[in-house]
This record gives structure tokens, sequence and C-alpha cells, in this order.
């Protein structure tokens, strides 16, 4: 199918409470690479596979949590219609243009608050810098992997209050689909919605909670469910703070593993999953099995998974 509008998730910038004990982290232990630190102090970093001159910006503050989550859009055109939408909308509020070169290598992009008080970023532009590969006759994977090795940065988990807002905005507007929901009660309350602008499963997720602009997640891909346990093995070779896994999800079908960065930000390496297309039903589950459809082979809810959140 042609992907247009909104084409993918292309940044996440995180908090950090130390800024190199993260930079160790997110290159040693995830795998990614550093390419560069700014005046401002950020350190930007890519996956092996990603064309993209970033996809992780951390800096440094006194909490955790995610300050904005960015996506690629097919064009200038789409950029600016786009912005007219949100700009027209009840349901973005906040909405600026950040000028081209506050990331660098990238042009403007256009800010919005989401109804779950997440803040979200448009872009058109940002410099092609390469893969570890290359593009001429590549290799399937580069030399000098280091950690997890993922291949890129994929999506979000969020936690937030208004999720059908949140859910309207990304359908009406930016064109998502909804892959998955849970909902609850005989009254089928939406509580958690998986939304995709690709053919993925998901591309972010958002659970209902009436706290706003909750962090629960980023994830990366890894290539199988080996990497995922070789992943596992490197939390324990490295005691790095496990959260839950390595197991499956019911929702989305994906072999996944979570674990924490130094300041408390929870990160999920995953592989597997299913191909969404347009005409795929959307597939539901319901409160009371909730366990397996988080954790197919528990079969049952883990508390701290659930409430953890920065």
């Amino acid at each position: 199918m042609a992907i247009t509008g909104v084409l993918r998730p292309g940044h996440v910038a995180l908090r950090v409470l130390d800024l190199e004990q993260a930079v160790h982290h997110y290159t040693e232990i995830l795998g990614l690479a550093e390419v560069m630190r700014d005046a401002q102090g950020r350190v930007f970093f890519k996956a092996w596979d990603e064309a993209d001159h970033h996809s992780v910006v951390l800096r440094k503050a006194d909490e955790a949590g995610m300050d904005y989550m960015g996506w690629r859009v097919d064009s200038d055109a789409t950029l600016d219609r786009l912005a007219g939408e949100l700009e027209a909308s009840p349901l973005a509020t906040e909405t600026s243009w950040i000028a081209a070169g506050e990331h660098p290598h990238t042009g403007r992009r256009f800010r919005f608050t989401i109804p779950t008080g997440h803040v979200m970023e448009l872009y058109a532009h940002r410099d092609v810098t390469g893969c570890a590969t290359g593009y001429l006759n590549p290799e399937p994977w580069p030399d000098g992997l280091r950690g997890m090795a993922p291949s890129r940065f994929d999506h979000c988990l969020l936690y937030g209050d208004d999720l059908d807002g949140t859910v309207e905005l990304f359908t009406k507007i930016l064109g998502f689909n909804l892959a998955e929901q849970v909902v609850a009660g005989p009254d089928k309350l939406q509580i958690a919605a998986f939304l995709t602008c690709s053919n993925k499963a998901h591309d972010v997720a958002f659970i209902r909670q009436p706290m706003k602009n909750k962090f629960h997640h980023c994830s990366f891909l890894l290539g199988s469910w080996n990497e995922v346990l070789k992943a596992a093995d490197i939390i324990s070779k490295k005691k790095v703070s496990l959260d839950l896994g390595p197991t499956r999800h019911g929702i989305t079908r994906g072999e996944t593993i979570y674990f924490f960065d130094p300041s408390g930000n929870r990160n999920e390496v995953f592989s597997g999953g299913y191909i969404w297309y347009p005409d795929k039903p959307t597939i539901t589950w319901t409160d009371d099995q909730l366990g397996p459809a988080i954790f197919y082979h528990d079969r049952k809810l883990n508390e701290a998974f659930l409430s953890v959140v920065t």
C-alpha cells in the first residue's frame, strides 16, 4: 500500500537525571550510536539501520520522562495542511512552529499538545546521513555492533486521561488507524488504543489513566526472538534494572523484554508482531483477558508494569 501523510515515528526526546550514565546505557547497553552533542547539552543518537541523522534525544533534567515525540510526514504540503487542521481543532492545544535547525539537520517542526497532555511534533525534512550498512550491495548487518543493537526506534506507549480525544485526533486528523484496543465493562469503555500510521501493529499506543502526560516506554526493534533472549542476557550480565520478560504479548503478538535506563525511563526491545493493512479489522481485547493480552505466557497482570511511569 502507499504510505502517505504521517509516515512513521521520527524521534523521541527523553529527560534523564545523569547524562553520562544515560549515554553509557543508550550506547553500550541498548546499542545506539551517539551522533552529536549540541550547544544546549542535548545528545543525539540513532540505531544502525536508520537513515536519518537521529531518532533519540537525551537532555539532563531534574525529573525523568518524555519531553516530546516526533513524526515524519511525507512533504511540506502535508506538514502545512496538518498544522492548519491541528490549529483549527480544539483537540490540539499549545500549537507552535519550531524553526529549522533547532534539531540539528532537521527542518521546521510543528509542535502541539494532545488531549492526554503529551507533546507531539510533525516535520517533513531531516538530513539522510545513512545507515551503518550503506545502500549499495549492503551486508545484512554491520560489523562492530554493541549491546542489544536494535535496528530502529519503533514506538512509544503513553499514559493519559483523555483517551477518547487523543484517539480522535490521531484517527480523524493525522490519519492513523486503530489496530487493536482493550475495552472494559458492560459499556465497553476503551481503556487502551494501539494506533498505526504504517503497516505495523502499532506506531504509538495509549492507556487511559487519570494523570496527564506520563511516559510508559519507548521501544526499539530487534530482528528475532533469539535477539530478545540475547538482550535478556545483556540485562543480567550488565546488571541492568529488569522490568519484565522475556515473554510474548497477546496484543500485537510481539516478543519482548522491558528494562529501565539509569534514570528510571522504561525501555523495550521487541521482535515479531503482525503486518497490518487497511482492510484488517480492529482486534479487541476485553478487560477480563488483560493477563494474556499483555503477558501471554504468564497470563496474569503485573502491578509494577502497569503503574510505574515517568
